[in-house]
């Protein structure tokens, strides 16, 4: 059985639109961003603040009742429901130290049923000084030597992964990929997947 990693906020769930929508705009009522404009992530520059002052309010986010409250995204919990045993499933994030309890909490108490393991390449957070195992995803990739597909959002992910040997496959969001791979559905994403588990048996 194949093993497929799951990147967690904006894969799994809808963190970016929830934080812009619920968090963000509500402190800064006079911003006119809207998630359909957020081209670059982290969004920082197109929020017209400091990458310091973007993280520390998705963390408060993260830590907030709001995020516990987040829903899965339907088109993929509609694959897992479909789908979901015919692979190993693994959560593989980026959160911070900080927020990884919330965010193993979230996913188990949504994807529990499939995913049963969770791990997570911490990003530097200032004041914060922890051992460091792996440079990124692929690092991860490479030590674990489990799995098989990386579904993620961020084109950089997907190819660390393909560089330590797996295949990857990117949820299609604002801030990803060309303007053909923007114009994909998540449904449309997940078809590939479906597809790549038959390359995966050759």
């Amino acid at each position: 059985m194949k093993t497929i990693a799951w990147d967690v906020d904006d894969v799994l769930n809808d963190l970016m639109r929830e934080w812009l929508e619920r968090k963000w705009l509500a402190d800064h009522p006079d911003c006119a961003i809207r998630y359909e404009d957020i081209a670059d992530n982290p969004p920082a520059r197109l929020l017209n603040t400091s990458l310091d002052a973007y993280l520390r309010s998705l963390d408060e986010f993260r830590l907030s009742p709001l995020y516990q409250r987040l829903s899965p995204v339907k088109e993929v919990m509609s694959w897992f429901v479909n789908n979901g045993s015919n692979f190993r499933h693994i959560a593989l994030t980026a959160v911070p130290l900080i927020a990884a309890s919330a965010s193993a909490q979230w996913v188990f108490k949504h994807f529990g049923r499939w995913i049963r393991t969770f791990h997570f390449v911490p990003p530097k957070r200032e004041g914060e000084n922890i051992q460091e195992y792996d440079y990124d995803k692929g690092d991860f990739l490479k030590w674990i030597r489990k799995v098989n597909v990386l579904v993620d959002d961020s084109p950089a992910n997907v190819q660390s992964a393909r560089k330590a040997g797996a295949k990857g496959i990117i949820i299609p969001r604002p801030w990803n990929g060309s303007e053909e791979q923007r114009a994909k559905s998540i449904s449309d994403a997940l078809t590939e997947l479906n597809v790549k588990r038959l390359k995966l048996r050759s």
